[in-house]
């Protein structure tokens, strides 16, 4: 594990980072992405994160978010978590993927079309386990709320 994580898991599982993390982390994300022209995100320092484009649910107008996501290497997919750094309801770009399934990434400077899949059941609880193992902070986040945090699964969108 890299030097540090451990102090950035402590911190981000803080109450004060629950209030500021949503707004600090999601624009320094989008500044360093866009100097760097996608090659860098800021907080993939501590987790792997990409840039989800999609269409937003009532709008119909592509919504950029920088996400933290879990990359399944063996799978060839990832996983976004739904968390919203342990706030009550769920984040925006949930409803927006409920709605509008297909959607982009941008992971690690490339762009690829996805398809988001609601993970339920057995599949879900599985993949939660191994996201506990990935960033045990989403205990903490999953413990002060009263929603099931969402999970997707994005799958390449083959053109």
């Amino acid at each position: 594990m890299p030097p540090g994580i451990k102090l950035m898991q402590k911190v981000s599982s803080s109450r004060l980072f629950m209030k500021v993390g949503p707004h600090f982390v999601p624009a320094m994300d989008r500044a360093v992405h866009k100097l760097t022209r996608g090659k860098v995100m800021l907080s993939a320092q501590m987790l792997p994160g990409v840039i989800l484009t999609v269409k937003g649910a009532k709008s119909g107008i592509p919504r950029r978010t920088p996400l933290a996501c879990m990359p399944e290497e063996e799978r060839g997919t990832w996983v976004l978590i739904g968390s919203n750094f342990g706030r009550p309801g769920h984040p925006v770009w949930t409803v927006n993927l409920l709605k509008n399934p297909d959607a982009e990434i941008s992971w690690k400077g490339t762009d690829i079309a996805v398809t988001a899949r609601l993970l339920e059941g057995e599949e879900r609880a599985e993949t939660w386990e191994r996201c506990l193992k990935f960033w045990p902070p989403y205990a903490t986040y999953q413990a002060r709320i009263d929603r099931e945090i969402r999970l997707f699964r994005l799958e390449r969108r083959t053109p």
